[in-house]
């Protein structure tokens, strides 16, 4: 177990917006008129706290125990390079993917791609207007890859939101041609059950599959109904993307997974997944599913089955993604406790809520197991004004030791060692204080990455940061160059 004390010292500095000043970026529309996105492709709007809440979250800025509004503190091994407010694009940022000297960043209202060939002076190379949450995104070669988990009038880039309720609805994955970084083109559209809340690549060398999360069926959906126990598999020729389509759709939990309450009081009904990452070397893929974590073999990238099957009904209320370490021996599945958007790192809720989850992998082939071994959270209070729960990171390849970098909405961005599964511990962070002390705002780093030598974070609110971490339990990783990565599906580093 983790005791949530404090770290003595806080390096605090005022925000570095001013480091994105004077950068010019042109809109790029995706489709014959400019869209305006839809308010139900937004995140809720700001929640009154009580007053004893806000007092609290005041008094702990005054005291010193959290940053102020918007002040930014980091560990002394962490150093922050670069940031860049949004701009053409001003819904909720999310997922990040790489590819050679670009950064592909997600937005409920289209996608954003960043020169990074100079990290400390990232540049905006073109923003593609194209509303639908989340806008989760991939890359592979000429390819790039966006989920739609928003009920549209059509799949064009200038649809408005529609209620589910509708038949003519769409929800699904696009796909564009990104071989002009200036210009990309939008070439096809695969509509998926239930849409696509994200998806993960299985790229081959003729085509690329994708597995399609998506979950939440209903009774009143003409194209979500129950029961939704599997994910979509779609099939991209990479000459033809145009003739992506849906090939299968596996049922993962046959027997319908975890059934949440009441037999499980705040657990998740699994009815889907949320995120899987697959490991295209060891042909394994592990399996974030809302009640339920899967251990899937993958040696048919277009038939994934399930060999292993955990639960956690004491302390995860919603299994949201998942990280293999570099020799695929172990896992670490993250619990999203209040979707992200509930003040869950604070002592009220305790070390073991809203955490890292770390799994050993036992046996061979079809015998393999998923072992628990401990939980990880981030031993730093966030005031009850701040959403903050474990979201998504990736690894850091060091070698001999199981480092990662993730995402904590408003807890910010931490770096932890889970070399001992039992025992992980945090060895950096960085965060900026609470966006409001009389109000619940939805911000923070939604995925922090880390790529060829630095950490990037899409922060919600904030806009594209970038960071450097300098310690000798990193130092190797200095020296592994990546030409592309999709975090969901891990890489062989070495």
């Amino acid at each position: 177990m983790n005791s949530l004390h404090r770290p003595l010292v806080r390096r605090r500095y005022l925000g570095a917006a001013a480091a994105a000043c004077g950068l010019v970026a042109s809109l790029l529309v995706a489709g014959p008129a400019a869209a305006t996105p839809d308010p139900g492709d937004r995140p809720s709007a700001p929640k009154e706290v009580s007053g004893s809440q806000e007092a609290a979250t005041r008094a702990a800025i005054k005291d010193g125990d959290i940053p102020g509004v918007d002040e930014i503190v980091h560990s002394d091994n962490i150093s922050h390079l670069a940031n860049i407010p949004k701009q053409a694009l001003q819904g909720t940022n999310s997922d990040l993917a790489f590819q050679g000297k670009y950064a592909f960043a997600g937005n409920y209202d289209g996608f954003v791609i960043f020169d990074i060939s100079r990290p400390k002076a990232p540049k905006v190379v073109s923003q593609v207007l194209c509303p639908g949450s989340q806008n989760d995104v991939t890359v592979s070669g000429d390819l790039l890859f966006l989920s739609t988990d928003s009920s549209r009038s059509d799949n064009s880039c200038n649809s408005a939101t529609q209620p589910a309720t509708e038949k003519s609805s769409w929800e699904g994955m696009k796909v564009f041609d990104i071989s002009d970084k200036k210009h990309p083109e939008y070439v096809a559209a695969v509509e998926t059950a239930c849409g696509s809340h994200t998806h993960t690549l299985v790229p081959e060398r003729r085509d690329v599959y994708l597995y399609v999360s998506s979950y939440a069926p209903s009774d009143t959906f003409p194209d979500c109904k129950p029961p939704h126990d599997g994910i979509s598999v779609i099939k991209v020729p990479r000459s033809a993307p145009q003739k992506a389509a849906v090939i299968d759709f596996p049922v993962l939990f046959p027997d319908g997974g975890n059934p949440g309450a009441p037999a499980n009081p705040g657990v998740s009904k699994t009815t889907g997944c949320h995120d899987i990452t697959t490991f295209p070397k060891l042909k394994l893929a592990a399996g974030a599913c809302m009640g339920d974590g899967v251990l899937m073999d993958i040696s048919d990238p277009a038939a994934p089955r399930v060999i292993d099957r955990v639960e956690d009904n004491v302390n995860f209320a919603f299994w949201h993604s998942a990280t293999f370490n570099e020799r695929g021996n172990k896992v670490v599945f993250t619990d999203e406790l209040g979707g992200g958007g509930a003040a869950t790192c604070n002592e009220a809720t305790g070390p073991d809520h809203g955490a890292d989850g770390i799994y050993d992998i036992t046996g061979k082939g079809d015998h393999r197991k998923l072992v628990f071994k401990g939980y990880f959270k981030i031993p730093r209070h966030q005031a009850d004004t701040e959403n903050c729960v474990a979201h998504n990171g990736s690894l850091i390849p060091t070698k001999n030791r199981d480092i990662m970098v993730q995402a904590w909405y408003q807890g910010g961005v931490s770096v932890w060692d889970f070399t001992d599964s039992a025992h992980p511990k945090e060895i950096g962070y960085f965060e900026r204080g609470p966006l409001s002390t009389d109000s619940m705002v939805t911000g923070g780093s939604w995925s922090a990455y880390y790529y060829n030598g630095y950490i990037y974070s899409n922060d919600i609110a904030k806009g594209f940061d970038v960071l450097k971490i300098d310690d000798r339990r990193t130092d190797s990783a200095e020296r592994v160059r990546m030409k592309e990565l999709n975090v969901q599906t891990q890489p062989d580093y070495r």
